[in-house]
């Protein structure tokens, strides 16, 4: 195990694209970090960097402590698994994750008791004399682990190891892969652009953007106390709701509703006035029932039954979307019309109404965000 640092660390293309800017991270002996964000953000080209695949143009990256900028990727004393596996079609399950070894020039009884060792470890000893060809996408997969684990290397570097996967599996190796790091240890950096397992296998998580760490910090922190416009609409599924609002003193307006602050978040604001953007995560709606219970009228659009709970997409004439962050790219690229401009809650599976039904919502004013309109910055986490 080691210690893995950026310091400083930029990467530009061509003519002055930056793909990362400035990046400053350590990450400790044994944690699970994850680099998570949009396509093009940067995770994949911080990686690379790190294991040496591609060239930086600024700072310093150590690994253990020993500056690597300039050594060639064997020299790095580090394992990377792909996304597509990257096994060699010609070698046997047992030559494919005994090549490293061979190439260290490591003893033949000694390469056959430890890739037995890491067979037994990813349960693929039976598929030791198969051909890649032969084996399921999972076992592929495990391969791919067990050639780098076979090393016993500072770092691990995973590059979207579980995309190629279908839902049912990468929920199945999700799992298999936080057992193996509790048994390992190894330092492993892990990239992805899925969020899920990123909040679900990751120490800690980087959410990045355009080359920038937006937030790093634990999936829970992220979630409940995200830095940013940008983290509050990438994380979590479905997104969070932004609503323009008006602060003024204790009381926060959304649209035609005053609320009044939990003290909390009035002794938090007390000097803030003017323009917020306020977030809600699905959850954070409650008290579903007729119109006219003093809460926010809405009425809803769609249901979609998940079997454990119940998205419902509304809409209110009383409250004013605010498309921002990473929810109003998704707007813009997947969204139907039908669905814009509406506000996404969960309730229990037990809600039962149809489109053109219309409710009343409450919402749960503790767990409120709120967002300075200009920069995108929390004002109270």
């Amino acid at each position: 195990m080691a210690t893995v640092e950026f310091d400083s660390v930029s990467k530009k293309f061509g003519r002055g694209a930056v793909a990362v800017d400035d990046l400053n991270l350590e990450i400790g002996e044994g944690e699970f970090l994850i680099l998570v964000g949009p396509s093009g953000c940067g995770k994949t080209t911080a990686l690379r960097m790190l294991a040496g695949l591609e060239q930086i143009t600024d700072g310093k990256i150590r690994i253990g402590g020993r500056v690597v900028n300039d050594l060639p990727p064997p020299d790095r004393d580090i394992a990377m698994v792909f996304q597509n596996y990257a096994l060699y079609p010609h070698m046997s399950v047992f030559e494919n994750i005994a090549f490293p070894l061979q190439q260290q020039k490591v003893r033949k009884h000694e390469i056959r008791q430890r890739v037995d060792g890491v067979a037994n470890l990813l349960g693929i000893h039976e598929f030791l004399t198969r051909k890649p060809r032969e084996l399921s996408g999972g076992q592929r997969q495990r391969v791919a682990i067990g050639r780098a684990l076979v090393r016993r290397p500072q770092a691990f570097l995973m590059d979207e190891p579980l995309s190629n996967l279908d839902a049912k599996l990468r929920v199945q190796m999700r799992a298999e892969l936080i057992s193996l790091h509790h048994r390992v240890g190894t330092t492993t950096i892990y990239v992805t652009h899925d969020q899920t397992e990123a909040m679900t296998l990751g120490d800690r998580v980087v959410v990045m953007n355009k080359g920038v760490v937006q937030q790093v910090d634990t999936p829970d922190n992220l979630y409940r106390h995200p830095a940013n416009v940008f983290v509050a609409g990438f994380i979590g599924s479905p997104a969070m709701n932004f609503f323009e609002g008006e602060l003024d003193g204790g009381s926060l307006r959304l649209g035609a509703h005053a609320l009044e602050l939990p003290e909390r978040l009035r002794q938090q604001l007390s000097r803030t006035h003017g323009s917020v953007i306020a977030g809600l995560r699905p959850e954070d709606f409650s008290g579903v029932g007729e119109a006219g219970d003093g809460g926010i009228p809405a009425e809803v659009q769609i249901t979609e039954r998940l079997g454990p709970e119940v998205l419902v997409h509304l809409r209110s004439d009383g409250l004013r979307i605010a498309e921002v962050g990473e929810r109003a790219a998704r707007a813009e690229e997947e969204e139907s019309a039908e669905l814009k401009d509406t506000i996404v809650t969960r309730f229990d599976p037990d809600f039962v109404r149809v489109p053109g039904d219309t409710v009343t919502l409450t919402i749960n004013r503790d767990r409120l965000q709120l967002f300075d309109p200009d920069s995108g910055t929390s004002l109270v986490a």
